[in-house]
């Protein structure tokens, strides 16, 4: 079976003021159909910079990107995925189901299809009472959730999320990671998600992808030996441990990879 997402050998070179600026540096990688996969690193290592890459915001200096066979240009005007940013970017003078609905009414959705699509993905996150209210009448929780919502609604195979829950405090994080997890069950998409969180990229991946300091490399890549049901406690277990203590190693010697 192909992968869902390819990359190979790429590179991306900033042109800046102060002279050119690695970013990424002979990153490998494939993604399958189904797979949750986290990327964590420390700060300006490239994770949202590759995350940019899949979307076709960004263009690698070096090397090649597919997804669903195809190059981001393209999957991104077929519309393969949805993107969820770090901060919700939700319209205060809009509801919420017309935030969601915005993007559906860009592409020239017919209003019946943008309101049954509103209603089926705010029922997915949890959100079916509240598609009258508005952002500033939500919690941050609830705003984050509104904007995987909004991303859902375009009812996409791959998921891109940018380190979504990063401003949370640990309670709603914990509670989102397992809403999250379940979605992503009861939905089977694929999902690219960017992390600092050593446990929260070790509770919801099946792939953990270590990466270095600037420029950006795959230093490790951890298949997940977890069970699917994760129930929070699941980080107490020693297979849990293990994993993230692989993972904290990875990160230290990314910083000595130099």
């Amino acid at each position: 079976m192909s992968p869902k997402i390819s990359a190979k050998s790429v590179d991306l070179t900033f042109s800046t003021n102060d002279g050119p600026v690695d970013a990424l540096k002979d990153v490998n990688l494939d993604i399958n159909e189904g797979d949750f996969v986290s990327f964590i690193g420390p700060s300006g290592c490239g994770k949202t910079t590759f995350l940019r890459v899949l979307a076709d915001l960004e263009r690698p200096t070096g090397g090649t990107v597919e997804i669903n066979g195809v190059s981001p240009k393209i999957a991104r005007e077929s519309r393969a995925y949805g993107y969820v940013f770090q901060a919700p970017g939700l319209y205060p003078w809009r509801s919420i189901g017309k935030n969601i609905k915005l993007p559906l009414e860009i592409i020239g959705l017919s209003k019946h299809e943008q309101s049954e699509r509103v209603k089926r993905v705010l029922k997915l996150v949890d959100l079916q009472d509240f598609e009258n209210k508005f952002p500033w009448q939500l919690s941050g929780g609830m705003q984050q959730r509104a904007s995987i919502a909004r991303a859902l609604a375009f009812d996409a195979d791959i998921l891109l999320m940018d380190e979504p829950f990063g401003a949370l405090d640990e309670i709603v994080r914990d509670h989102l990671n397992e809403q999250l997890l379940d979605l992503w069950k009861t939905t089977s998409k694929t999902i690219c998600f960017v992390t600092h969180s050593i446990p929260e990229a070790v509770y919801l991946s099946t792939k953990i992808v270590v990466m270095s300091p600037r420029p950006g490399r795959i230093i490790d890549f951890i298949e997940s030996t977890l069970p699917n049901e994760r129930p929070l406690d699941i980080r107490d277990s020693s297979e849990f441990i293990s994993i993230s203590q692989r993972v904290r190693e990875g990160l230290r010697s990314g910083h000595s990879y130099e």
